[in-house]
Order: structure tokens, then sequence, then C-alpha cells
């Protein structure tokens, strides 16, 4: 019988490569071991909001980038993105000898690809400017037209206003960048001021790549403007990322759309409805943020009870992450577990001495202000 087996087996291979050979009898032996296969980033739905996966700040060979545009797509598809833009420098063309400049080039190039894929490809450019006041971004522009391309001579305002004439959604990049070389770099400035005066800035990019500024959360929080993160690539990301190792993912902002749409998505950015997502770490809004830790993580009832030798009972509970996040939880009120982990998708059993109502958990993974975690309440 064993024998058999093994002829079967055997057999079984040779009418799959002959099957795999080619016209010109070669065998693709690859095929017979690997397949593509996209990350799945589970989020639900956050009051009956799809929480959609975005990068808006990426760069290609058409800038400073080191890729071709079809690849920041094959990118995002593995990795489980819904939306993603491609930010080129407008002033600022590096590979202009070997590719022709064109700040929706990159765009135009991979639209296809991004269709084939299901990723909505946003178009976007970057307004590149000496720091202070730096790079912005601008999405849902209308054409690469009526950029102004000298940084040397061209007025700041004009630049901006060009992208505003496009009813562009525009935001601060990395404003925390070079905070160490150029002094008055990482302030809120009179330039920046003016432009939120006149309704030309629309959200700041609290996070890049690896970078949390934390200024910037506190004046986007307190300026209601819309909370971006995002991973600036130039290189591939899987060499700015470990994305092979379990739990490491690139940063990006989670949108908290209506649909899964252009339109959808830019309906959202206006309205704040944002959170960035770096490694273990989320940035935003209390309320978005509150809202989604509930969307993300159960209790349930008191499954076990216990009586200790002075009479004190403790009561057991199942605490469940349903996504893909991370949280981090310490005890501050209440007389329960004093720290819980939950990793994605999983679940951690915690405690509470009979008698307790609820305990109150600072979610340490979170940032609410520069200096601030969420708190959250478990009922009991």
């Amino acid at each position: 019988m064993k024998k058999l087996g093994v002829l079967l087996a055997f057999a079984s291979l040779c009418s799959y490569l002959s099957q795999a050979q080619t016209d010109d009898g070669i065998i693709r032996l690859d095929e017979f071991r690997y397949q593509k296969k996209r990350e799945i980033i589970t989020i639900p739905n956050v009051n009956g909001l799809q929480v959609l996966k975005c990068d808006f700040h990426m760069h290609t060979v058409f800038t400073d980038g080191h890729v071709w545009p079809n690849v920041r797509v094959q990118e995002a598809w593995k990795e489980g993105l819904d939306v993603i833009s491609f930010t080129e420098h407008v002033e600022y063309t590096p590979h202009q000898a070997d590719v022709t400049p064109g700040n929706l080039r990159s765009y135009e190039l991979a639209k296809n690809l991004a269709d084939e894929s299901n990723i909505i490809l946003i178009k976007g450019t970057e307004i590149t400017r000496n720091t202070p006041p730096g790079h912005f971004n601008a999405l849902f522009i209308d054409n690469d037209k009526n950029f102004l391309t000298d940084r040397a001579n061209a007025l700041d305002e004009q630049a901006i206003q060009s992208v505003i004439d496009q009813d562009a959604f525009v935001f601060w990049n990395h404003p925390g960048w070079k905070a160490t070389q150029i002094e008055g770099s990482y302030e809120w400035i009179p330039f920046v001021e003016k432009m939120y005066q006149e309704k030309k800035l629309h959200g700041i990019e609290v996070v890049n790549g690896f970078g949390f500024h934390k200024k910037a959360l506190d004046w986007a929080l307190d300026r209601d403007l819309t909370i971006i993160g995002n991973t600036d690539i130039h290189n591939l990301i899987a060499h700015d990322y470990d994305i092979e190792r379990k739990g490491v993912h690139r940063t990006m902002t989670l949108v908290m759309a209506e649909g899964r749409s252009a339109t959808a998505i830019r309906e959202a950015l206006e309205r704040g409805r944002t959170i960035a997502w770096s490694s273990n770490y989320l940035f935003g809004k209390e309320e978005h943020i509150k809202d989604l830790f509930h969307a993300c993580v159960s209790l349930g009832s008191a499954y076990h009870s216990k009586k200790n030798a002075q009479g004190v009972v403790t009561n057991y509970y199942e605490l469940s992450n349903h996504s893909d996040l991370y949280f981090e939880l310490h005890l501050k009120s209440g007389k329960g577990t004093k720290k819980v982990t939950l990793f994605p998708s999983s679940s951690q059993i915690i405690t509470a001495q009979e008698g307790e109502s609820e305990l109150t958990y600072e979610v340490v993974s979170t940032y609410i202000r520069s200096d601030k975690h969420l708190e959250v309440k478990l009922s009991l």
C-alpha cells in the first residue's frame, strides 16, 4: 500500500509538470509551490463605516524614489492596502536625465494595474519648499499644470494657491523634519497660520515613516485638522519595513469612510475621520480611537469565580481583540488585572474582584495628545 501511494503521488506530480510545461519545453518549477498572496488587514467597521488602509505619501523614480510606479501598486496589493497616492516632488526631479519629468506620469503609468488590483489610486503631488515652511502634499489634484517649479524664486503662497485652485486636499508634511538642524523648523509658523486662517491647510502628517511628530498631533487636535500618517517611502517597502515578520506593517492612515471610493475617502478626510497607525501605535482624536477600540475589543461575561482563604472572590473574564491592531492596557482604577497586552486577533484572561462594576484602563499604545493616552472603561 505504501508503494502504491508513492506511485500515485509521483504520477500526480508528473501530470502536473506536463500541464505546466510550456510550448518551448520549459517547465515552470516555481508554479508548483508558489502563488502570490495578499495580506488581509482585519479591522472591523466603526459605527457602520469601513476602515480603509491608506498611504498618501510615496515616491517613485519620477522624483527621488528608487522604484517604478507599478512596483508601488504591487507592494500595496501584497500588504493589504486599499488606497495609495504618488506624491512626486514638483520641483525636484533628480532622475530627469533617465525619465521624463511629470508629477502625474507615475499615476498614468500605474492606473491600469491599480484598477486591476482593486487599489484606489489618487492623484497627488508634493509642493517642496525650503524648511521652514517645508513640504505640503496635495491630494485630488486635477492635472499637473500651473505648478510653480522654481522653488528659489516662486513665492510659497503662489505654489499653495496653484493646488487650491484645483480643489486639492492639502496637508503639511513631517513638520518636525530637520528640527535639530534648522531653527524655527518645528514651530507653528506665521506662513502655516495664514494657510490655516484662509482654509488652505486641511491636515497634518503627524507620523512620517517611524517618526512621530509630537507637537504636530497637538496642533492638529487644537485646530481640528485631519491627522495623517504615511510612509513617505522612497526605497522598496521591504527595505525599510520588515514586512515578512508577523505583526510588522508599513505606516498608514486609517480612514473611516462611508464606502470604498475616492469620493468617500475625500469626504472622510475633510471631516477628519482618520487615525494614524505606525508600528503598534495609534494616533488620533479621542472619539475616533475610542470608537475604534470598542469596535475591535469585546469583554465576555464572567465564566469562573474563585474564593481565596480570606473569603475574597475573584471573577474571570475573557477580553478579545477582533482586529489586527495591538492594544496595551494599564489599569487606572478598579481591582483587577494590572496590565493586559492584546495582540492582533487574540484574547487574554483578566480578573476582577467581585463587587467591581467596571475597570478603567489606560491604552498606552494610543495617543490622543502628545502626552495623553486613551482611557477606556470595561463594564463588568
